[in-house]
């Protein structure tokens, strides 16, 4: 394990999950990734973005912030049910990250995100299919709710059926939308683990858009299930900023 560089994961999940924003957060940047060939080459944004607009997406494409370079991205696209290409595409990605030869070519995790702006369909026949059919081997699945804020409508409507007035129920929102994100979690999990290949872990996300939110939950909760002690340091090496994980992880160890 001392010879790998950086932590590699492949973020995946629907289009319009949240997934830059995160990336972004994890890395304390406000800035796009710097985006880069299997061999290393930079891809100018223009390139990037013209084969976008005719369709094409490159999974093996590698995101890189400045801001952090021990973190590796790939981005798996927001592959739909029905997209056969997409699926096979990001499953064979998968098999042949997870026993690379070169352990810096590797993926270490994976996380799959869903958005909780259409939280009525949180578990579609995209996830189904992931985890019904897509063996990650070692490499741990974590499931990413994102997007929470968008429940602070629905958590308005709740409260107001039970009888609250509108200044009553602002100051409960906060209250509630904790209490509909754990409902959706419960739900999601139940979905989840009677699949055949179910994620290793669950966590809920809130206020990502904000450049301040701590992302020490999500970070401990990836270094949780991983199954080796060597990925565990090299995840905690990139948050050497964070000094609580940094000394959480010490203890425990």
């Amino acid at each position: 394990m001392k010879n790998i560089q950086r932590f590699r994961i492949l973020v995946m999940g629907r289009a319009n999950a949240g997934k830059t924003t995160i990336l972004q957060r994890v890395c304390n940047s406000v800035d796009k990734p710097e985006i880069f060939d299997g061999n290393g080459n930079k891809i100018e944004d223009d390139i990037v973005q013209g084969t976008e607009r005719r369709g094409h997406h490159n999974i093996e494409y590698e995101l890189v912030f400045k801001s952090n370079p021990g973190f590796v991205f790939h981005d798996s696209c927001g592959f739909e049910a029905g997209s056969t290409q997409q699926f096979e595409q990001m499953r064979e990605f998968v098999m042949d990250r997870a026993t690379a030869r070169s352990v810096n070519k590797r993926v270490h995790a994976i996380w799959f995100c869903i958005p909780m702006t259409d939280c009525h369909r949180t578990v579609m026949a995209a996830e189904q299919k992931f985890f019904n059919e897509c063996d990650t081997g070692h490499v741990p699945v974590m499931v990413l709710l994102t997007k929470g804020d968008s429940l602070e409508l629905d958590a308005i409507e709740e409260l107001e059926d039970e009888g609250c007035e509108i200044e009553e129920a602002q100051e409960r929102v906060s209250e509630k939308q904790k209490e509909l994100m754990k409902k959706w979690l419960a739900h999601i999990e139940h979905e989840l683990s009677n699949c055949k290949f179910p994620p290793k872990g669950y966590v809920a996300l809130q206020k990502m858009h904000l450049e301040d939110t701590d992302c020490t939950v999500l970070m401990e909760n990836t270094g949780n299930v991983m199954n080796e002690e060597g990925l565990q340091k090299l995840l905690i090496s990139t948050q050497q900023s964070n000094l609580l994980l940094c000394i959480e992880y010490a203890v425990r160890k």
